[in-house]
């Protein structure tokens, strides 16, 4: 279990072979990661939320080596290695596996300035630049094999599962961020799409669209630096959260740019996705799986309003945050096309 003595340990530039000059920490919920001149290391921390539980040694290596895998297919030269780290009469080792007592992601550090998000801020992104992540996103699917594990959750009834959970656990939030109609109009027009297009989403599991994807494709998970495109943070955690269908995880990146205001870029975006992939099908699905993505953010903001933790400032900048997704999943719903 990773504890402050370990912790402190980490915030050591002399910790590391690479000798930084210094080492910042970012802590969220889930993870420690200290931030070194060159490298980035990742800790989980041994929490247990239901839907994600590192609360072992053990499930903490074998998540922090399914992150390594499944992030190097997006971004090989990002992500490293597993590093073991071990701990003798208070002596902490990075490196050394003689008496594990935790394991650290060692990453390469990417720029954040030239974050897909800030060059979306200043100005700096563009057509070319949509359409190069829309080509390198078809290219490593197309990596990615529709195996026995994948397709089942391109069923109808996964599916529908995904849908049903989301309006279940955002009813309370009706009178709040959600209006009572747009529930009912969101709910309406997704149930509907299911039941009057099933076979729709057949064909997309019998041509192999269902795989093991990225999960958490948004704006501030791709970083654009002169001509590396590098795509981090997929989901490890949990499989119903990645494992679905590609266009799934285009359109959310497509309604990121939507929400943002950029929606000739996500229409450039899918364009270019769709011309490398040859998916034309993907179209058929697109605005279903936009609608789902902007009300699962809206429900993942929602969840901010529940946390006592929170002061009243952040609360109110969630609340007006969910508001905007929940809208936006309306509008799409409303479309007449």
């Amino acid at each position: 279990m990773a504890d402050t003595p370990l912790v402190d340990f980490l915030q050591d530039p002399a910790s590391y072979p690479e000798q930084p000059s210094s080492v910042a920490l970012v802590q969220t919920h889930i993870s420690w990661v200290f931030i070194g001149d060159e490298h980035v290391y990742k800790l989980k921390k041994p929490v247990n939320f239901g839907f994600l539980d590192f609360s072992t040694l053990e499930k903490r290596r074998f998540y922090t080596e399914e992150e390594l895998r499944l992030n190097r297919r997006f971004s090989p030269d990002v992500y490293l290695a597993v590093v073991p780290i071990s701990e003798r009469r208070g002596t902490y080792r990075l490196g050394d596996d003689s008496n594990v007592v935790e394991y650290a992601l060692r990453m390469r550090r990417i720029s954040e300035d030239h974050m897909l998000y800030r060059l979306l801020e200043r100005g700096a992104a563009g057509d070319d630049v949509l359409r190069r992540v829309g080509i390198h996103l078809a290219r490593v699917y197309d990596t990615i094999a529709s195996d026995d594990v994948a397709r089942p959750f391109g069923g109808l009834d996964v599916i529908s599962h995904n849908i049903t959970e989301n309006f279940e656990q955002t009813a309370k939030y009706i009178g709040g961020p959600l209006s009572g109609d747009a529930y009912d109009a969101i709910r309406t027009w997704s149930m509907a799409f299911l039941r009057n297009r099933a076979d729709v989403f057949t064909d997309r599991v019998a041509g192999g669209r269902i795989k093991e994807c990225h999960g958490d494709l948004h704006l501030q998970h791709i970083c654009v630096d002169g001509e590396n495109i590098s795509v981090f943070d997929c989901i490890e955690f949990n499989e119903r959260f990645r494992y679905g269908d590609v266009a799934s995880d285009v359109a959310f990146l497509a309604m990121d740019l939507d929400y943002n205001a950029h929606q000739a870029l996500a229409d450039a975006f899918v364009q270019s996705y769709v011309a490398e992939s040859g998916d034309v099908g993907l179209m058929d699905v697109l605005r279903f799986y936009k609608t789902y993505r902007a009300y699962v953010r809206a429900k993942v903001t929602s969840f901010m309003l529940d946390d006592a933790g929170l002061d009243e400032a952040t609360k109110a900048k969630a609340l007006r945050a969910a508001g905007r997704y929940y809208d936006l999943a309306r509008r799409y719903v409303s479309r007449e096309d």
